[in-house]
């Protein structure tokens, strides 16, 4: 028989939440997004209620000396032995109710969990106004639990509460003690832990929780270090996510905060983006066993290795997270055109080109404009390319290339070499129009072509506002801005016979017009309303306005798929001019 990589360990749920008070189990996820519907809860306590089995827990040792410690900070943080890895919903909402602790819900708001129970149904409901004015109900069982809770004071003001609502039965009152009883006699609710051996990795870690895990959910590795920085540096985590929750809206003080029209990053992507910026490394398993203060010759544990790594991190971290750095970065962004959100098809992609540029500026003190220009065409590249989708290890790659360089000029070139490289007559002439062919929802090409047309100043089609205008994410309409409009209408082509949504949702068919415009077309034939528009303009707005939405002279009397294959090329040819006109 093989070594066995856990041992089993029975806890009572007390003894569980007892752990946690005290710092002997880490569970950072009481203060992170809680994803479990307030419905999952109930059902949670229920089965406990009636004696049903709510599966085991699986914890990690850390391998790690006990004790306090400090990363950063005076904030004096001790250790926890234990560190959850599966079962962290269910022990978080045990945790919330029976300590009476709000959770954070998606938006970052802190929030209390309440359920009610009904002591003669014996029946658990999430709390609700209509319940927090009925007696039968006990609205918060949390109460029941408080240290400062007299359990006999408490069910007798529940029995004199319902009694003078109605008469009670000595059978109902003993009911209603026996019941709650029971209740609070949960805490004594026996679980069964499986506890891995600190010399376990994160990718067996991993593996061993999607085979015993019903869903198969994979473990990020993202997560495991976000677990460490709550063990070893709670405020940096703090910070991440202090900085999402302020990204999703406005600061209502009008001070400086990092909420932006483009972005609401999550804590893992900008964790990423320290760690690129830190490490030069996108392996996060490399990284992972750094900041676990693992020597990867000795494959032993260093406490003084750890506090280095961390070190790294938290610079890292707060070059990130600076707001001027942030708030900078997006004029890359705009400079590249992609000034509405619904043009971003990858953030991980705009959160790698992030890392790039702070290099740039932190590491190797390229000049502010220079780096902004390179930057927005290299983020134009990687976009329309999808160079950071795939894989992530193409920005390992990418950072690799920088192994060598020393100056300012270098890390530029670098760059311009690669954009030189992807970027060839071949991909415009060929590549490009052939990705073309797709009617996907959000393309890359697509949103190329619109970030081109922002670029190149060019108008919306048939009116006489610039589409950078009109993609302005600070105006708020009832319609969005993106909404793509069909040249050849969708019922105008089922009409003609063409069925195929792939045919008629194709990218080339797709333009941006105005929404009374929209409207107005409805399911005409081309030939009936272009002619209509072009009687707005002089041949010349005419003439330069189609130019830049890839159409040719009187396109809508060309057979559709002639159109189709021609307006690709179109298409194609003014992406490769809105990236020329970023080069300058």
């Amino acid at each position: 028989m093989s070594d066995v990589l856990f041992k089993k360990v029975d806890y009572t749920v007390n003894k569980l939440l007892e752990d946690i008070d005290i710092g002997n189990i880490g569970l950072p996820d009481i203060q992170r997004p809680f994803v479990w519907p307030r419905s999952k809860v109930r059902d949670l306590f229920d089965s406990m209620y009636r004696g049903f089995p709510i599966g085991y827990l699986l914890f990690w040792e850390n391998g790690l000396s006990g004790g306090y410690h400090t990363i950063g900070t005076e904030t004096k943080q001790k250790i926890p032995n234990l560190l959850i890895v599966d079962g962290q919903q269910r022990l978080t909402a045990l945790y919330a109710v029976m300590r009476g602790k709000p959770i954070v819900d998606h938006n970052f708001n802190e929030v209390p969990i309440h359920l009610a129970f009904n002591p003669l149904e014996e029946r658990f409901e999430v709390t609700n106004a209509a319940i927090e004015q009925n007696p039968e109900w006990l609205s918060d069982i949390s109460a029941l639990w408080a240290s400062s809770t007299v359990q006999y004071n408490l069910i007798q003001q529940f029995i004199n509460r319902l009694g003078g609502k109605r008469p009670l039965s000595e059978e109902e009152r003993a009911r209603i003690y026996q019941a709650i009883t029971r209740l609070v006699d949960l805490k004594n609710y026996p679980l069964t832990s499986l506890e891995i051996s600190s010399t376990v990795d994160e990718e067996q870690v991993s593996e061993i929780f999607v085979r015993i895990n019903s869903q198969g959910a994979l473990l990020k590795q993202a997560d495991f270090i976000l677990t460490l920085m709550s063990v070893f540096w709670e405020e940096g985590r703090k910070e991440l996510e202090d900085f999402c929750r302020a990204a999703r809206n406005p600061a209502s003080d009008y001070q400086p905060s990092p909420y932006n029209p483009y972005l609401q990053p999550e804590p893992g992507q900008l964790l990423r983006t320290s760690v690129a910026l830190g490490f030069r490394r996108t392996s996060l398993e490399y990284v992972y066993l750094l900041l676990r203060g693992k020597d990867l010759q000795t494959r032993e544990f260093s406490e003084q290795k750890r506090d280095e790594q961390f070190d790294i991190l938290r610079r890292a971290q707060s070059e990130v997270l600076d707001l001027t750095n942030w708030h900078d970065f997006f004029k890359v962004l705009q400079r590249a055109g992609y000034v509405h959100p619904g043009l971003i098809t990858s953030e991980r992609t705009v959160l790698f080109t992030y890392a790039l540029w702070l290099i740039g500026r932190r590491d190797f003190h390229v000049n502010d404009y220079m780096l902004r220009e390179v930057m927005a065409q290299w983020l134009f590249m990687a976009l329309l390319t999808a160079r950071y989708t795939a894989s992530e290890g193409r920005l390992e790659q990418d950072l690799d290339l920088l192994r060598h360089v020393a100056t300012p000029e270098e890390f530029l070139r670098v760059w311009k070499q690669q954009m030189e490289a992807v970027l060839t007559p071949d991909y415009w002439g060929a590549t490009l129009p052939n990705d073309l062919v797709t009617a996907g929802a959000r393309t890359t090409g697509q949103s190329a072509f619109y970030a081109s047309l922002c670029i190149l100043d060019a108008p919306v089609l048939y009116s006489k506002l610039r589409v950078r205008d009109l993609l302005n994410p600070s105006v708020h309409t009832r319609k969005a801005a993106l909404e793509r409009h069909h040249l050849f209408p969708r019922r105008y082509l089922q009409k003609i016979g063409i069925q195929e949504l792939n045919t008629i949702n194709q990218v080339a068919n797709y333009t941006l017009v105005e929404w009374a415009d929209n409207i107005a077309i409805s399911d005409r034939s081309p030939e009936v309303y272009a002619p209509q528009m072009e009687q707005r303009f002089t041949p010349e707005e005419l003439d330069r306005m189609y130019r830049m939405h890839g159409l040719p002279e009187q396109w809508y009397r060309m057979p559709y798929p002639v159109f189709l294959e021609e307006r690709r090329k179109r298409i194609a040819a003014i992406i490769r001019r809105g990236f020329e006109h970023l080069q300058g």
